[in-house]
């Protein structure tokens, strides 16, 4: 293994990809896999560098000094040396022609160097708005030297022309040979070279190896233990553990078929010719996929199906009597198709593989998914498990639960509890498929892999665990007064209309930033070219959307009643989940945006919630 020449915390000079200018950087740190060197530059730019794109600075201080000890003796000689009458003239002409072709050929470098780097920004993706149910600052690959590189904006010229001057490193010879180095096909070279740089997962999530190992058993039992607490009578903390069922009675070969007929039945919904095709943001490779739109449709043929089913007296509280063992379905499936998915990304080619997913580690990139968009022809497994079958099967599943608790209690009319939990719930769902765009520009789609986390998230917690408040009320009734539920209605509409104009705010802002209706929107210009809005609900708190997330979770728990906890499990790890988010958006956006981030925070000093947090 090759001995490390530079350490951490030095501060050295490092030659900016695809150019000659160095600049004075400080090492962060030093990856012994790939021989690679992080920097970070003064503007808070941080890249992956070769050890022979780095040098010492007392390397550059020496030429310096032998520059400026040569010139007064040249100076001396001159001025010593007799001339003729006709001279003088002449060699003022040769110096001032001299320093013409010195400043053209500076200049020319400028130029070069802007060629090579607006070519760059062509494979910038532009990312546009936040996610919509789990809604997120735009995304970033925090791994991919390239995206990292596009991100930065051209120096100035001063400071380029002032890096020229004293850290030249070529000698005058080949100052003239400059068109033949940066030539067309050098640039695209330098392009090519850099965008197929191998990127490995460097700083891994969930705690490494060991807390991806342990999630991978905690997530299914965590969602077995809240479905037999809903089940107990008394669902208290204090009875734990519950009641384990015979293991026999969790597995039933007709309810999987039934899972498998649904997820199916999404599948064939999506495949079908309606709803425009879009694209979605550029890959490392520059090649943008295609996406249908037609999430919307899917839920109107579904609902179309239910009802069918209902017309001709199908019990679809048969849900309701076999919950858990749908849930255990569901869980195998999700397992079955994550080991799928690893094997398949073990051949997939290098620029295919998620830059949150290739560390190298087989259980970590088994969770957190090692390919980044895993297709099977045109059907992208990732897209379509994100919406379909269990944002989709989330809707179904409360309406078996209203049916259920009407048969059990001998209702005509389900309870006002269960109208409000279904009534809300069915607001989140129809919204997040209405704007299925949007989706297309968060992290799960340009970031995540498609591994175990995705897949046992999309396909059981989602339908399980986001339906725990019908299930609950099923079996524990609460009853509320009309003022109650007319107070719960205004607090689940302040959080769906902060959660819906935040985004909708910085859609259309992303969308066209000239837009004359927008005019009001103050913002911080940044080195990847957009702004970072500082009025209008961004300006309140940095992640409005999560704060519109919780209330409305909040609101969807309160039908509940007091009696327990276990309903406000989903408020509990929502804000669990969108802290944990609100701590990586901080960290890529402070990679992302360096010194312009630290200036939104200092004037947006909340992160979620006004003047707490």
């Amino acid at each position: 293994m090759p001995s490390r020449r530079f350490a951490d915390g030095e501060v050295v000079m490092a030659r900016w990809p695809g150019s000659v200018l160095y600049y004075e950087v400080q090492v962060t740190s030093y990856d012994d896999v790939s021989h690679l060197y992080t920097v970070k530059y003064k503007d808070g730019t941080e890249l992956a560098l070769k050890e022979s794109d780095i040098r010492s600075q007392s390397s550059f201080k020496h030429r310096k000094s032998q520059s400026s000890s040569s010139s007064p003796s040249r100076r001396s000689t001159s001025r010593s040396r007799s001339r003729s009458p006709g001279r003088p003239a002449k060699g003022r002409r040769r110096s001032s022609s001299q320093s013409r072709e010195h400043k053209d050929d500076k200049k020319k470098t400028i130029q070069e160097t802007s060629l090579i780097l607006t070519v760059l920004v062509f494979f910038k993706p532009s990312e546009n708005n936040t996610k919509r149910y789990n809604g997120e600052p735009e995304s970033t690959e925090k791994n991919d030297t390239s995206c990292v590189i596009v991100e930065q904006k051209l120096k100035p010229d001063l400071e380029t022309e002032r890096v020229l001057e004293h850290y030249s490193l070529r000698p005058r010879k080949e100052e003239k040979k400059k068109e033949e180095i940066y030539s067309e096909k050098k640039v695209f070279e330098t392009i090519k070279t850099i965008e197929k740089a191998p990127s490995k997962t460097k700083e891994l999530e969930f705690g490494g190896r060991i807390g991806t190992f342990m999630l991978i058993f905690f997530l299914p039992a965590t969602v077995f233990y809240l479905l037999l607490m809903c089940k107990q009578d008394d669902p208290s903390l204090l009875n734990f553990p519950p009641p384990l069922p015979a293991l026999e009675s969790l597995w039933e070969g007709r309810v999987f078929g039934v899972f498998l007929l649904w997820f199916f039945l999404q599948a064939l919904f999506y495949l079908l010719p309606i709803g425009k095709v879009v694209e979605g943001l550029p890959l490392s490779s520059g090649r943008r996929l295609q996406y249908r739109i037609n999430g919307f449709y899917a839920f109107i043929l579904t609902a179309a199906a239910i009802g069918t089913l209902l017309y001709f007296q199908f019990e679809l509280h048969y849900l309701y009597d076999h919950f858990m063992q749908f849930a255990v379905s569901a869980a195998v499936f999700s397992m079955g198709l994550s080991i799928y998915l690893y094997i398949r990304s073990l051949k997939a080619p290098e620029e295919e593989l998620a830059p949150g997913g290739n560390s190298g580690y087989f259980v970590y990139d088994f969770f957190t998914g090692h390919e980044l968009n895993p297709r099977i022809g045109n059907f992208d497994l990732k897209y379509f498990c994100e919406l379909r079958p269990g944002l989709i099967g989330w809707v179904v599943i409360n309406l078996a639960m209203l049916l259920a608790e009407m048969k059990i209690h001998n209702q005509s009319m389900p309870s006002l509890s269960m109208v409000l939990v279904n009534s809300f719930q069915l607001l989140y769902v129809v919204d997040a498929l209405w704007n299925e765009e949007a989706i297309l520009t968060t992290m799960d789609i340009t970031h995540d892999g498609f591994g175990f986390m995705l897949a046992f998230g999309d396909l059981v917690w989602v339908p399980f665990v986001y339906t725990l408040q019908a299930f609950y009320l099923v079996g524990h009734p609460t009853a509320i007064s009309w003022p109650a539920a007319a107070a719960i209605t205004i607090l689940n509409s302040i959080g769906y209309y902060i959660f819906r104009s935040a985004n909708s705010q910085k859609n259309n802002f992303r969308r066209n930033p000239a837009d004359p209706k927008l005019a009001y929107l103050k913002f911080i210009p940044t080195a990847t070219g957009k702004g970072l809005l500082v009025t209008g609900w961004w300006g309140f708190v940095r992640h409005p959307n999560y704060l519109g997330d919780i209330i409305m979770a909040l609101a969807w728990s309160l039908p509940c009643g007091f009696n327990h906890i276990l309903p406000y499990f989903y408020v509990i790890y929502f804000i669990c989940l969108l802290v944990h988010r609100e701590a990586r958006d901080e960290h890529l956006c402070k990679q992302k945006y360096g010194l312009a981030w630290e200036r939104y925070c200092q004037r947006v000093p909340y992160r979620i919630f006004p003047y707490i947090y």
